[in-house]
């Protein structure tokens, strides 16, 4: 006989748990109509996923077992369905990440994560302890596996499943997003379960935590490894496959491979949309420079929100090109945002003069200019408290490595929407959105960058070559290599010498950005947890 399953690929929300409920109630609902048998919903699906620290609370642990016994009982209303439903869960003295089986009212089992991951993101160890034992039930005369997430990146925990005559693995998972993610997974799989002789059915959360954005594009796997169907990247999905005994079909299409750049872009609206609504703002305000980052910014802020709930401050100082005015004006109009500009020059003005006898006789310098970038700070932080809309920053990667950026000035925000963004990697993204209709001017992308904060100012006056120090960068960064092995690579000794000391001296600035969304598998922030003060050097 054959068993229908079903993927609900869901955005949770942290300690929405009664939301949550109603989410794999409804998505179990339409498995029922779909004559379904089991339905796999995303790790910690009615917790929310990560929920950190909250787990540390017992109040909260009390809550979501609550809520996994009202739901169980809610879903009796479909008799014989099987719902995988993740939550934490306590034994004792023990806490556990968890994943039980809701059938006919009840709780028919529960799975408990082996492997915790413990590194990158991942800090499981600090909350939970791990599980031994498999956990595989019988629904139709097929005998179906449960692992969790990490369990399948190593071949221990599908080993266990399939020695207790699982034939089928089901993997609730929140598996964060960064590039080149999907084709990690899949190889993972296929190494770990499918040449285990196991099929397996992949359910991944979907949406935005923080600095996280969680992708779905859950997908089914056979055996032999061959891909059944797969979900949509960065937007819920549901999907149906059927098990005859030996190998999965579907009646649903595979989603096309996309560019990097689509993945990546995808990834920013949907980080941008789910931090902002979930947590209650009305829209965003940012500040338009005429430049490449903060065009992109503006660009991810309208498809992730809609042009009405999204604001755009010009700030022109006496150094501000015309062209950037043009350019700025040129950009609201073909998005339909709210615009407006406001002239530093008063402010700017009266700092100088309050400052004269301070710095009388002291030449005029970098001081000049961040005042010029903290005046546009403040004005921004003053709009943000008076309509409650909340900054987006638009200092991308490159920048926040090497300190090219001020403290209070253009950091002060809320949420740094390309800060895990390289610029060379923003002009990518650039021309992929104009790719979708041109909203970006040509100009904007092709002109020199500058902070315009001093005269002719241009960014390589102070930097290598973008090209040169994104590499740079993500060698030291991103892969660990030393200062030799770039070198040796073809770097000039000067260039990595200069970009690897700005990363170490301004790692007190980046303690003090704001959050941002991850796309790499190393950021800055949760990832790179070096100390501010050091005296190593290697």
């Amino acid at each position: 006989m054959n068993l229908k399953i079903a993927v609900a690929q869901i955005n949770s929300l942290v300690g929405d748990l009664a939301g949550n409920a109603e989410k794999i109630f409804q998505a179990a609902s339409r498995a029922s109509t779909d004559s379904s048998d089991i339905v796999v919903t995303p790790e910690l699906s009615i917790a929310g996923y990560p929920p950190e620290d909250l787990l540390l609370r017992p109040g909260f642990y009390r809550q979501c077992e609550q809520e996994l016994y009202k739901l169980a009982e809610r879903l009796a209303v479909f008799p014989g369905l099987h719902v995988l439903v993740g939550h934490p869960a306590v034994a004792g003295h023990d806490y556990f990440n968890a994943v039980s089986v809701l059938a006919n009212g009840a709780i028919k089992c529960t799975y408990l994560k082996h492997n915790l991951p413990n590194n990158m993101v991942f800090d499981e160890v600090r909350y939970f302890s791990a599980g031994n034992s498999a956990c595989v039930f019988d629904v139709k005369g097929t005998r179906v596996g449960i692992n969790i997430c990490e369990d399948t990146w190593f071949p221990d925990a599908p080993a266990m499943a399939k020695a207790a005559g699982a034939e089928i693995l089901l993997v609730p998972n929140g598996s964060p997003y960064h590039m080149g993610k999907q084709a990690q997974r899949l190889d993972v799989m296929r190494k770990n379960v499918c040449e285990q002789g196991l099929a397996l059915v992949y359910c991944n959360l979907v949406g935005g935590q923080d600095e996280l954005v969680f992708d779905g594009s859950s997908f089914v796997l056979n055996s032999d490894g061959a891909i059944v169907t797969t979900l949509l990247h960065c937007a819920e999905d549901f999907g149906l496959v059927e098990w005859n005994g030996k190998a999965f079909s579907s009646n649903k299409s595979l989603n096309p491979v996309q560019s990097q750049e689509a993945d990546v872009y995808q990834a920013l609206v949907l980080g941008v949309r789910d931090y902002v609504s979930k947590n209650g703002f009305p829209g965003v305000l940012l500040g338009l420079s005429g430049g490449v980052d903060s065009a992109l910014t503006l660009a991810i802020a309208c498809d992730a929100l809609g042009a009405e709930k999204v604001r755009a401050v010009m700030m022109p100082s006496p150094y501000t090109a015309d062209i950037s005015l043009t350019d700025s004006r040129d950009m609201v109009r073909r998005l339909g945002v709210r615009y407006d500009e406001i002239s530093i020059n008063p402010c700017f003005d009266a700092f100088n003069a309050t400052l004269a006898q301070e710095f009388s006789g002291l030449p005029v310098d970098t001081t000049e200019e961040n005042i010029q970038a903290r005046i546009r700070g403040t004005i921004l932080m003053a709009m943000s408290n008076k309509y409650g809309s909340i900054v987006l920053t638009t200092g991308n990667k490159s920048e926040m490595a090497v300190g090219y950026c001020t403290l209070y000035g253009d950091m002060a925000g809320g949420f740094a929407v390309i800060k895990d963004i390289a610029k060379t990697l923003v002009y990518k993204l650039c021309h992929y959105r104009n790719s979708l209709s041109e909203v970006i001017p040509e100009r904007i992308i092709t002109r020199p960058p500058s902070a315009e904060l001093r005269p002719d100012q241009k960014d390589q006056d102070s930097l290598p070559e973008y090209e040169i120090l994104d590499a740079i960068m993500r060698m030291y960064m991103e892969e660990n290599q030393s200062r030799e092995a770039i070198i040796a690579t073809g770097f000039a000794a000067e260039d990595v010498e200069k970009v690897t000391r700005l990363i170490k001296l301004n790692e007190y600035k980046r303690r003090q950005a704001p959050v941002g969304i991850r796309i790499t598998h190393r950021a800055f922030g949760r990832d790179w947890r070096h100390p501010i003060t050091s005296k190593f050097r290697d």
